[in-house]
């Protein structure tokens, strides 16, 4: 650290039209106070960039096209079977490549649509030199069958209208890495999780980890008797004839 002091003179005008530094003011033995220019030297702590050297990049590094319908023989309506949708998913619910990807926080069908938007959204903006982003989901394999507008009730089941793809609470929708940080490619991952049909975010791998253990360590540190757990198996004020077997595998997390 080193001070300056500046005398009165006209070096002192030219910096005080230059910077703004206050005149000299007279005190009360008529003496002169000049104003005092400190130079503070600081050292700024570089950002060691991350390693990327284990990341490859495929051949084929863009989201590949997925069909809008089944290619099987043989197509067979289906009843609702909600069963796709409730509850957390079991299996995919992990990133596969430690990167970056979109996470659904709750449950959902997605349209072929949906899945056309994430890979033109994707795929125009993300740098194929340096990025690859694969799919975590299969295509539409579900049928939704629906009536012609006016028909009466009754006939039997409609015919198929489209196909869908259920998702579960916590499935990871795609995946996205490379040799790249994360806020180059959080606002295109973003767009793409605000539009789909529920609720989703797109996180990295670090804070895919931290919001299981936030999850875990709710119940854990939850101080308060009165929980849905504890209501449900000591069947307070008769409500077991309210709850659905279901509601005794997740407590009311996923209903």
């Amino acid at each position: 650290m080193s001070s300056v002091v500046i005398k009165c003179g006209v070096s002192l005008r030219c910096m005080h039209r230059s910077i703004g530094i206050c005149r000299p003011s007279l005190g009360i033995n008529h003496q002169v106070y000049t104003p005092v220019v400190t130079q503070v030297m600081t050292f700024r702590t570089p950002v060691i960039p991350e390693d990327y050297d284990h990341v490859q990049i495929p051949d084929r590094p863009k989201l590949k096209f997925l069909e809008r319908q089944p290619q099987t023989p043989r197509i067979v309506r289906q009843p609702k079977r909600l069963s796709d949708l409730r509850g957390p998913e079991p299996i995919e619910n992990d990133f596969i490549h430690k990167q970056y990807g979109i996470v659904a926080l709750g449950p959902g069908y997605m349209r072929w649509g949906h899945l056309e938007m994430a890979r033109l959204t994707i795929n125009r903006k993300m740098n194929d030199q340096k990025m690859f982003a694969v799919w975590r989901i299969e295509g539409p394999t579900k049928p939704i069958t629906k009536k012609g507008q006016g028909h009466r009730m009754g006939g039997g089941k409609g015919s198929i209208d489209h196909y869908v793809t259920p998702i579960k609470s916590g499935r990871i929708i795609l995946e996205l890495g490379g040799k790249i940080p994360f806020e180059q490619v959080r606002h295109f991952l973003e767009e793409v999780a605000g539009k789909l049909p529920f609720p989703a975010r797109a996180l990295t791998y670090s804070q895919l980890l931290e919001l299981k253990e936030s999850q875990r360590n709710i119940g854990k540190n939850n101080s308060n008797p009165w929980t849905f757990e504890n209501i449900a198996k000591r069947n307070y004020l008769g409500i077991d004839k309210f709850l659905s077997p279901y509601d005794y595998l997740w407590y009311g997390k996923h209903r």
